[in-house]
């Protein structure tokens, strides 16, 4: 199952991850002065509560929410300039859940979402990924007017600067992980890596795409550089959680 649910990041996620996703973006969203406002969130006590405790959902769930907060003002505009929004039949609480799916769905390059888990879907989940990718043709011009608006080659480009920093910094942090020694030995964590490719460094300032490193103060804690993540996520080890992210 951890191995299907790393699949499904890189085609959408699973329902419930949208719906946690919302909930989490409606308590953390920038709120507007009402001479301001013309994007309405309304409680969202209509959507269903996800029953799931896995790590790896609540974890995109938070990642999805922070973004659609990073983007916030940008998701707002294209929705509003492509007048997808409003919608007599989008109610206030569902917002939310618009907002982050068309986070989404922007990231997916305006592709359609691939489901591999085989989960239950939620309706309302359903519901605003028709709608979206209904008028996926306007919300992507609607996306490069904004751009040519910010002479911006992607949306990072139009960040505050401030915040481009922040990005650029924990981009360069190394990636950690647990070593689970509950399910496997640091020696058979060395050999599956050395297996994959990986060669063990003596430190961080030696770091060369498929190296690692143990860290000076834990010694069940690995570092490797944050190219790597994506690769480092498929990984049979972090699959069966004998490696956990930190």
């Amino acid at each position: 199952e951890k191995r299907t649910i790393t699949l499904v990041e890189k085609n959408g996620y699973c329902d419930s991850v949208y719906i946690n996703a919302a909930k989490i973006f409606q308590g953390i969203c920038t709120k507007k002065p009402k001479d301001r406002t013309l994007v309405l969130y309304r409680d969202d006590s209509v959507l269903p509560m996800p029953t799931s405790k896995d790590e790896y959902p609540q974890r995109v769930s938070y990642e999805l929410a922070f973004n659609a907060l990073k983007y916030q003002d940008l998701l707002e505009e294209i929705l509003l300039d492509s007048s997808v929004y409003p919608c007599h039949s989008i109610p206030d609480e569902l917002t939310s859940l618009l907002v982050v799916m068309l986070y989404d769905l922007q990231d997916r390059k305006f592709q359609a979402r691939e489901i591999f888990d085989g989960k239950e879907p939620v309706a309302e989940v359903q519901k605003i990924e028709h709608y979206l990718y209904s008028f996926r043709t306007k919300l992507a011009a609607a996306l490069a007017r904004c751009r040519i608006k910010h002479d911006a080659l992607s949306i990072e480009c139009i960040l505050p600067e401030t915040i481009r920093k922040q990005e650029q910094r924990a981009s360069a942090l190394p990636l950690c992980f647990w070593i689970n020694t509950f399910k496997i030995s640091l020696q058979d964590v060395f050999s599956d890596l050395d297996k994959k490719g990986f060669t063990r460094v003596e430190s961080v300032s030696d770091f060369d795409h498929y190296t690692y490193c143990m860290d000076q103060h834990c010694h069940d804690v690995l570092l490797f550089p944050s190219s790597l993540k994506e690769e480092l996520l498929n990984l049979d080890l972090f699959a069966d959680y004998k490696l956990i992210l930190q």
